[in-house]
């Protein structure tokens, strides 16, 4: 990464029009977030030699991002967005005593086939990190639309997991990341009508094992919605597809991919995801969902779900599975949220996700987030425990 320190402006949100009569040529959108972050880890799962029982770190992060659009005419848009974090705190400082450069543990998914990243740290516990994490132009007339550069290619259905994520998966434990990763890449899509498209998408690569490019047709056959994927991804191939409809009153959304190994070194691999969620009538929302993941293991601890790698073929680092999920407006202002999530197998991972959301005032917003991690050797240990105060200001 080049070592340049870029500091974004903080703007106050403007539109510029060429005449009063005019509609918006210009539109500067974004948000300013501060994040405090307070992890634990026992003695006996820390990396680090420790005088006490607990590791205990403090870390701070300030998150800017900008979102500019120029509208030239009615059939293009031109879109950028720049992200830009300040890091401090013993997270930074741990990366430095263990010879790891901090940089590198969040820059990956910034960037794809360009390097617009830049970024600066010292042994002091500061780093900083700046990318153009969206630039693309889209056009669209009639039924066609065109978008060529950074996007998010978006052909995810499920909630939590999405196996037909194939240009920029995800990680859902990431919730500072709204946005999700995006590619560089060309997209070409067609309507054929209610519901109904065909899509093809292709990444930019500088060889054919880093190449991934795929077709997608959408359609609707009764109260259903479906899509079938066909392409290459990477060294692979793949086929999948997914759906979205209704049981009775609930919402039933079901993904699957298949990749296909070119390269005898490595294992061909099958996703499949199933979730079901229900709003009642008293505002509780429920979520339940299940993921079969044949790359995933049965004896990795709990803790890899923060240090697996993540891609499209290997979405979680355990082969099953199980989450629920729970949300209720305690008042109009106070939002509460439980996710959980359960994997069989030796260690019988599980994570926790509390989430507390205030709105403070309008564009002005509070959370208070939780993520714990438990693992059972005798008895269920947990080797992480982390919280998160986050203030959000939208513009």
């Amino acid at each position: 990464m080049k070592k340049i320190l870029l500091l974004p402006i903080l703007l106050f949100p403007i539109s510029l029009f060429s005449q009063e009569t005019d509609a918006p040529k210009w539109q500067l959108r974004g948000y300013l977030k501060s994040l405090q972050a307070t992890t634990f880890v026992p003695k006996e799962f820390s990396p680090l030699p420790l005088p006490s029982e607990k590791l205990m770190s403090n870390d701070m992060l300030l998150h800017n991002r900008l979102n500019f659009k120029w509208f030239p005419s009615e059939n293009f848009t031109l879109t950028a967005e720049v992200r830009s974090r300040i890091f401090w705190g013993d997270q930074v400082r741990f990366s430095a005593l263990l010879n790891q450069n901090y940089l590198d543990q969040i820059d990956p998914g910034s960037d794809d086939f360009f390097d617009w990243s830049a970024g600066h740290q010292n042994d002091n516990g500061y780093a900083l990190h700046t990318t153009l994490d969206r630039f693309y132009g889209e056009f669209y007339k009639g039924d066609w639309e065109v978008r060529l550069g950074r996007q998010r290619v978006n052909w995810g259905i499920g909630t939590i997991w999405n196996p037909n994520d194939i240009f920029n998966a995800y990680n859902f434990t990431d919730f500072d990341y709204e946005e999700r990763p995006g590619s560089d890449a060309l997209r070409v899509k067609r309507y054929l009508g209610v519901n109904s498209s065909v899509e093809i998408a292709a990444k930019a690569a500088r060889d054919w094992e880093d190449f991934t490019g795929a077709a997608l047709v959408k359609f609707h056959t009764g109260t259903y919605d479906w899509q079938v994927l066909a392409g290459v991804f990477q060294k692979n191939t793949v086929l999948g597809g997914g759906w979205a409809g209704n049981l009775g009153n609930a919402s039933f959304k079901g993904e699957v991919s298949w990749f296909h190994s070119l390269e005898d070194t490595l294992e061909n691999a099958f996703a499949l995801t199933l979730g079901v969620d229900y709003t009642f009538e008293n505002q509780v929302y429920v979520n339940g969902g299940v993921l079969y993941n044949s790359l995933g293991s049965t004896t990795q601890n709990a803790t890899e779900i923060f240090a697996f790698e993540l891609s499209a073929r290997n979405l979680y680092p355990n082969r099953y599975s199980i989450l629920a999920q729970a949300g209720y407006p305690i008042t109009p202002l106070l939002n509460s949220a439980l996710i959980v999530v359960y994997s069989p197998g030796d260690a019988h991972a599980m994570f926790l996700n509390p989430v507390l959301t205030y709105s403070l005032a309008q564009n002005w917003d509070l959370d208070l987030i939780g993520q714990i991690l438990f693992q059972k050797e005798e008895k269920y240990k947990s080797p992480v425990q982390a919280g998160f105060l986050r203030v959000k200001w939208s513009f």
